[in-house]
């Protein structure tokens, strides 16, 4: 196995294991001695080849953890957390009913494209996506997944339709995803930015 897929699979079993709870050294020190091989030497990799594992309490190595993650700057990916996937469908679906609400017909999912290089989701519709792509982490709760769904399915919606959408009703304008004290929204970009509706709530 090549080094950079070791590094992810041992980073991948840190990650649920630090999500799941029992997370034990084995991974941990085999992922920072990777890492070294590796070239990549960080004060985390450091302490941890230079502790003694009996040493290592249950904070330590979550801390430790954590550390060597953010050292490889390690995102788990939709097959590691999918949780994350469902939490982006779920938002998917609330978004949709603005689409339809405003008369828009066509398919919308989720998708991933590896034949591009792609491993973010992308909203496709009618078969096309457009944009960046939402990150597995946008998927961590569901507010956020709910934002970032709206942005995307925004920017493929207008792009492929060649339309502005959603549309303020009162004031013929285009509606930007906001966050309110009553959760996230559709507020219209004129009179002060009003709300117009929450998202998936939209006449």
């Amino acid at each position: 196995m090549h080094l950079e897929e070791q590094a992810r699979e041992l980073a991948s079993r840190v990650y649920v294991a630090l999500r799941d709870g029992g997370l034990d050294s084995g991974p941990v020190l085999e992922l920072a001695s990777l890492l070294e091989e590796w070239g990549l030497s960080t004060a985390t990799t450091r302490e941890l080849l230079e502790s003694s594992a009996a040493r290592l309490g249950a904070a330590d190595l979550a801390r430790l953890g954590d550390g060597l993650l953010d050292d490889i700057d390690f995102r788990p990916g939709f097959a590691v957390d999918p949780q994350s996937w469902a939490t982006l469908e779920q938002a998917l679906e609330i978004v949709e009913r603005d689409v339809r609400a405003s008369g828009i017909t066509g398919r919308l999912r989720l998708i991933t494209d590896p034949l591009r290089g792609r491993h973010d989701a992308q909203v496709e519709f009618e078969g096309s996506y457009h944009g960046n792509g939402i990150p597995p982490e946008a998927g961590g709760d569901a507010q956020g997944a709910l934002l970032s769904l709206a942005e995307a399915v925004q920017e493929t919606v207008m792009e492929l339709t060649w339309t502005v959408w959603p549309v303020c009703p009162a004031h013929d304008r285009g509606l930007h995803v906001g966050v309110s004290d009553r959760g996230p929204v559709w507020r219209c970009a004129g009179e002060g930015g009003h709300v117009v509706a929450l998202i998936g709530e939209l006449p």
